[in-house]
């Protein structure tokens, strides 16, 4: 076709909103318009109502090809950029409130509502092959896990991925994920390529990696840029998401990348991590202390050898288990299941690339452990023999795709032997990771005061880049002269309120809860570390308060996993993820979106983690609307900041007006079956509704309608409870509630309780007070 000018495409763009393919010739002209200026050809894709596809294309190609990274979903990823629907498919065509507008010297791209607010504005600069976009105002989220916290505004990031990625002794390992909130209204997630942020600026600025992946230097590195030629870096494909609805805007990457698959309901009990293994016995003796102490606790996981001199296996990268510690592997497997154990193994896989499926053919005549089936078949045998996770490790040279590829992998291997819900806990991972229910930890980081402090926004911006699945080495990886009892509980206490509630680090007995009162520090792990890594001075190892503290905190989480399991359900079916900022939820409350060190932790839960030495008081932002101490159940107005005193076994949480809060009995592992109702506490002082979900917690059949909604209804004016089944739900199916259970209800600062016997049929109780 020929070239348009700039009065024709403001013209075509700018005469109403991209729509469907009923716009006919308009919509082709407006989508596969090519500049007389040498610019990039503009390709304009509806996706939703609230998110458009702009591809800029070389100027001049015939074709386009968007190079596929595994990032997208396949029905998004199918979309041709710029092309329009025929046929049968044209019924289906996709509509957005969006409009687009192009200007072309230099190249600008708007992106406006309906009303004319402007959602974006790009500007693609090919002299120097990077695109420009406004930052609006407010916080800059999301962009993955590590980097420069909280807002990423003023900051540069070369996007690197891996432990070498940003200060990993305090922010953890990076996982880069290109999806930047703009708190103000905006979202973008720049598919293809990969690239580096600069946030310095009045403007945004998006600079693709140079072909062949040598990364250009950051602004103010001193070094000066690398020359490439003009548009070299094209295509450029960015998603950009009217972000105005928060929640909305979740949706939409979830409708881009994928919604979070659901985990087994076991993975989000208390996981205990060990290193150096002494024998066999002494890995039963911790196995058999946390059920004598009454500490509860679902999986135990073990490291390899090679990472530590005695692991679980022979060798780094070996899956032959290490005979002198698990001498017969199926029947110590047996005996940790008998003790309602899970068992996770550390793996690594000593490649640089990882490519295929588990469903591909593994060659024949020679194995190739860069094939994703041939590596999964290398853990297969273990695996048979009752191993129940995995935890992969390494992976920092694999790039963008073959991480995903690897999260792919330890999703799809392990139901090809087993109906269940598999388990891993990865390293590295790109966008799209959430697919395949990946768990991510933020790697070996160093047992400092600033590094908890830190991972707090660190952990708001991983949910917010599509990672709900996320948590650290529980009181550090590298301990330092900082580690103390003290920091060993603040950092437990936020464990507790991570979707990864895991204790790991070397010297490893000190991560047991009962590890602070031995007088012995046990195996020394710091021999090759440096950069003030350094044993507790043995002074701190008679501390009788941490024990119980940590026991306080294990059973609080298990009487919440009604609670957390709910919401991660709500996170599989809307892309929210479990801890949350706070813009989520409160987007015109200025001081609350600014706010990286709290969150919400599900809709009607704050955490406050507290994050300084010796804190005797802590000070909490209340957003609008009355909220309730969940320790003291004291009524608080919000709507200000306010300061909680604390000792050492208080975090602060508080409650929101109008949440019904389900309690269940304390158990020692998820499956354990206590004869105890759960408890439905009613915070009074709004009207307010929560929809408890359950299922079996571990196999698939919740996809074929296995699951169990209760409605919940609080009416404050008339003080009444409504419960109703949701539609669909199937009580008194294999694994779920019975179609008759007890709940006891009770208001928030009272004591007394109400049995309500609830046979699924609609019930409405009063609740005095």
């Amino acid at each position: 076709m020929q070239a348009l000018t700039r009065r024709h495409l403001l013209k075509l763009c700018g005469a109403g909103m991209v729509t469907s393919a009923a716009s006919g010739p308009l919509l082709r002209a407006a989508q596969e318009g090519e500049s007389a200026q040498g610019n990039p050809r503009v390709l304009v894709t509806p996706v939703s109502r609230r998110t458009v596809r702009i591809t800029l294309a070389p100027p001049g190609a015939a074709a386009l090809e968007v190079p596929r990274d595994g990032s997208l979903v396949d029905s998004v990823a199918a979309l041709r950029p710029g092309a329009s629907p025929r046929g049968a498919e044209a019924q289906r065509a996709v509509k957005t409130d969006l409009r687009v507008h192009v200007e072309e010297q230099p190249l600008r791209i708007r992106i406006e509502t309906g009303d004319a607010r402007l959602v974006q504005q790009l500007q693609w600069d090919a002299a120097t092959n990077s695109l420009r976009f406004g930052l609006g105002e407010g916080p800059l989220l999301a962009l993955g896990q590590g980097g420069p916290q909280f807002d990423r505004r003023g900051s540069t990031d070369q996007m690197r991925s891996g432990q070498g990625g940003y200060r990993l002794r305090t922010h953890g390992g990076r996982v880069p994920v290109q999806w930047l909130i703009g708190t103000s209204g905006w979202a973008l997630f720049i598919h293809q390529p990969l690239g580096t942020f600069d946030f310095t600026g009045a403007e945004g600025v998006f600079t693709p990696f140079p072909p062949g992946g040598a990364m250009r230097p950051a602004s103010g590195s001193g070094d000066p840029p690398r020359q490439w030629p003009a548009n070299a870096a094209l295509p450029v494909d960015v998603f950009v998401v009217d972000a105005k609805d928060p929640v909305a805007a979740m949706a939409e990457y979830a409708r881009l990348t994928g919604h979070p698959e659901l985990p087994p309901l076991w993975s989000l009990g208390y996981q205990q991590s060990h290193r150096t293994l002494a024998g066999r016995e002494e890995i039963l003796e911790v196995a058999r202390t946390f059920r004598e102490k009454k500490l509860p606790c679902d999986a135990v996981i073990y490291l390899g050898t090679g990472f530590t001199p005695s692991g679980w296996n022979t060798a780094n990268g070996s899956f032959q288990f290490n005979p002198r510690v698990f001498e017969d592997p199926k029947a110590i497997l047996g005996e940790f299941h008998k003790m309602n154990f899970r068992v996770v193994l550390h793996s690594v896989i000593l490649t640089r690339t990882l490519r295929g499926t588990v469903s591909d053919p593994c060659p024949t005549e020679r194995f190739d452990m860069e094939e994703a089936a041939c590596a999964w078949n290398a853990h297969r045998k273990d695996f048979a023999l009752g191993v129940d996770g995995w935890w992969p490790d390494e992976g920092d040279p694999l790039n963008a795709k073959s991480r995903l590829t690897r999260n792919r992998m330890y999703y799809e291997g392990p139901q090809r032997d087993r109906s269940e819900r598999p388990y891993a806990l990865h390293r590295n991972g790109h966008a799209g990771m959430q697919r395949y229910a990946s768990f991510l930890w933020s790697g070996d980081v160093y047992t400092t005061w600033e590094t908890l402090r830190t991972h707090v926004p660190v952990a708001v911006n991983t949910g917010l880049s599509g990672i709900p699945l996320w948590g650290t080495d529980i009181g550090g990886f590298v301990p330092t002269k900082e580690y103390t009892g003290e920091l060993h509980v603040r950092w437990f206490q936020f464990g507790a309120f991570c979707p990864l509630f895991r204790a790991h680090g070397r010297t490893w007995r000190l991560r047991l809860p009962w590890g602070w009162n031995t007088g012995e520090l046990g195996v020394d792990e710091i021999a090759n570390y440096t950069g003030g890594a350094a044993n507790p001075d043995l002074s701190e190892l008679h501390n009788a308060e941490v024990e119980p503290i940590c026991k306080k905190y294990l059973e609080l989480r298990y009487r919440l996993l009604p609670y957390i399991y709910t919401a991660v359900r709500e996170g599989h079916e809307t892309g929210l993820p479990i801890m949350r900022a706070l813009w989520l939820h409160y987007p015109d409350d200025a001081a609350a979106v600014a706010r990286g060190d709290q969150y919400l932790w599900g809709r009607d839960m704050l955490v406050a983690p507290v994050t300084e030495k010796g804190a005797t008081t802590r000070n909490v932002y209340l957003s609008r609307g009355d909220w309730y101490d969940f320790w003291t159940e004291e009524r608080t107005a919000g709507g200000r900041e306010i300061s909680r005193a604390v000792d050492l076994a208080t975090m602060p949480l508080y409650v929101r007006a109008g949440a019904i809060l389900p309690l269940g009995p304390v158990k020692q592992y998820t499956a354990e079956k206590v004869d105890a109702p759960m408890t439905l506490v009613v915070y009074p002082g709004a009207d307010g509704n929560f929809t408890l979900y359950e299922d079996d917690g571990i196999s698939f059949a919740y996809r074929r309608g296995a699951w169990v909604k209760t409605e919940m209804k609080w009416d404050d004016a008339a003080r009444r409870l409504t419960l109703r089944l949701a539609p669909g739900s199937r009580p008194g199916a294999p694994g779920l509630p019975p179609r008759q259970r007890k709940f006891e209800a009770r208001i928030a600062g009272q004591t007394g309780t109400r049995t309500i016997d609830f046979t699924g049929a609609p019930l409405t109780i009063q609740l005095a007070g």
